[in-house]
């Protein structure tokens, strides 16, 4: 992860975003935004697709807000995201992963 060209990542997203404007596409091209301009810019770019009914259920949305607010230093925020995540239909090897994502941000607690 360290050697990639996350600008580039973002540009290719950019590029795909404007053919194929689907709000997983957004999500996905907010995790390349993270890289480069960090996770707040991130989260704003994350507000504008949150209400897209197409990510009511899907559970990488809270996924994905719930890392950026544990880089952005909001263990508490995060907790709640990964909480909603949970709340969603996922694989046992995703409820797994949650799980102990979630763990780490509230120290077992």
């Amino acid at each position: 992860a360290a050697a990639t060209d996350w600008r580039q990542v973002l540009r290719l997203y950019d590029a795909l975003l404007a053919e194929w404007p689907t709000p997983v596409v957004a999500l996905n091209r907010a995790v390349a935004l993270a890289e480069v301009d960090g996770p707040s810019a991130a989260l704003r770019a994350l507000r504008a697709v949150a209400d897209d009914p197409v990510l009511a259920r899907y559970p990488w949305l809270p996924a994905t807000r719930a890392e950026l607010h544990r880089r952005s230093g909001d263990p508490v925020a995060a907790a709640a995201e990964y909480r909603a995540a949970l709340a969603m239909p996922v694989s046992p090897a995703d409820a797994a992963f949650l799980r102990a994502r979630l763990a780490a941000v509230t120290d077992g607690r």
